[in-house]
């Protein structure tokens, strides 16, 4: 059931002029720093080599890449986090959907499922601009590796967070602001914490402290631990606010 849910949220998503909009834009600016970045590297590759300097095209291309790619989509995923229970809501579909024979978690699950989804295939089609200096050089596949998961887990936080907030109004814009609300916290957490000393639980809490070591292609199983505990419980609220719901809460 998961799964269908899941097939019909991308559907209905790949329906609309939005997320092919949202597709076109990402990827236009993507390319657009990529080359940029690419650029500066060429321009400084001789002083790197003579220098003898360990950073190499992985760790001042794809890895900033990377980096800037989770800054944007912080401000895209909201836009398409925002329709999927808000609209629901709107159009009074919400208590039929609550009331059908599946449980909140499989719901929940489904439309969080196709939001992950659709943010992944934005994550594929920028992989396909690092992954074209293969032609004419080599990637660190380790340093890859870890800044590709680290931002895998990323979109799959800010999904988690979309999802919640869509269950909390009928209205997309409300949504999509306090999702990006919300994310935006979690950044101002980091520099919070780094204010008062970076050692401080503001700093743990965010989301970008267990990201940046990933872009360093450091693998640490707290780091991905924390991702999963920051997606259950925003999924977990998500189950709670519908089961709200369905009891006429």
């Amino acid at each position: 059931m998961i799964l269908t849910i899941a097939a019909a949220e991308l559907r209905r998503l790949f329906l609309s002029p939005l997320a092919w909009t949202i597709l076109a834009v990402v990827q236009l600016i993507l390319a657009l720093v990529f080359f940029g970045y690419l650029k500066e590297f060429l321009q400084i590759q001789s002083q790197l080599l003579s220098s003898g300097a360990g950073q190499g095209i992985t760790a001042m291309v794809a890895s900033p890449l990377l980096g800037f790619a989770a800054v944007l989509l912080l401000l895209v995923s909201p836009l398409i986090s925002m329709r999927l229970f808000s609209e629901e809501r709107r159009n009074k579909t919400l208590s039929l959907l609550v009331s059908a024979p599946v449980t909140m978690t499989e719901i929940v699950l489904g439309k969080y499922l196709s939001l992950v989804l659709f943010l992944w295939m934005i994550l594929g089609m920028t992989l396909l601009m690092p992954l074209s200096l293969l032609a004419g050089g080599h990637l660190d596949f380790g340093l890859f590796g870890a800044a590709l998961l680290g931002l895998a887990l990323l979109l799959a936080g800010f999904a988690a967070v979309g999802v919640f907030m869509s269950t909390l109004t009928q209205y997309q814009t409300v949504a999509a602001v306090s999702t990006f609300g919300m994310l935006l916290l979690f950044l101002i957490l980091e520099l919070a914490g780094e204010a008062v000393g970076g050692a401080s639980v503001l700093t743990y809490l965010s989301l970008f402290t267990h990201y940046e070591p990933f872009l360093r292609g450091v693998f640490d199983t707290r780091d991905a631990v924390y991702h999963v505990l920051f997606i259950a419980t925003f999924l977990t609220l998500s189950v709670r606010r519908l089961d709200m719901d369905r009891l006429g809460g």
